[in-house]
């Protein structure tokens, strides 16, 4: 599984900053966002390189890019991030087995180093349920200066279409409102696969 988790005081984050792909990997690109970075890293993971080459790839994209910040994940677990140069705010990034964090307008550094850390700290709990475990330690441990207004939570599996595609797009609890949809959708996450695979199997009428 690869996934992503993001959130921030503006509007919609999932509708532009976390994308993924089955058996590829994992981007996010956020900070003065530029929403065709994600299918361009996706792209190029799937021309099998590794995370640190599409990092080196998309930062030589020209001058726009210093307004950036990616993360990214490889099919085989590496991963690699990149600050831009024009990123005035607080910001850092952290990386642990499997998995990277990046954050600006943050209040401190340690908030990302709290999210991979909660993430190491989880290796037996579902990929969903690790990436909202590593988002609320960061808003524990600081979190942005402004209140966060949206979040998201996306992970792929083996299907073409996601497994986990959860957004809150506004509300002044942004976060807890994405565990409150998590929550609820983990009973029901197996079962929209198997109906999308085997509709006469599935026994999705009977809830």
């Amino acid at each position: 599984m690869f996934g992503v988790a993001v959130t921030t005081s503006s509007i919609a984050v999932g509708s532009r900053c976390p994308f993924a792909k089955a058996g590829v990997g994992a981007v996010l690109t956020q900070h003065c966002t530029d929403p065709r970075l994600g299918p361009r890293g996706i792209a190029l993971l799937e021309e099998g390189k590794t995370a640190a080459e599409v990092i080196a790839t998309l930062a030589d994209a020209g001058p726009e890019i210093e307004h950036r910040q990616l993360a990214i994940i490889d099919r085989h677990g590496g991963t690699a991030w990149f600050h831009g140069k024009r990123i005035l705010s607080t910001h850092h990034a952290s990386q642990a087995d499997g998995c990277v964090a990046i954050g600006n307008i943050i209040r401190t550094p340690t908030v990302v180093d709290a999210m991979t850390e909660t993430f190491a700290n989880l290796p037996d709990a579902h990929l969903g349920e690790r990436l909202m475990a590593a988002l609320e330690a960061g808003y524990e441990a600081g979190g942005e200066l402004k209140q966060e207004k949206s979040a998201a939570l996306l992970v792929v599996h083996k299907e073409a279409f996601p497994l986990v595609d959860l957004r809150v797009d506004y509300d002044r609890a942004a976060i807890s409102q994405l565990r409150f949809l998590w929550e609820n959708y983990t009973p029901v996450m197996a079962s929209y696969v198997e109906r999308a695979l085997d509709p006469e199997a599935s026994k999705y009428w009977v809830k």
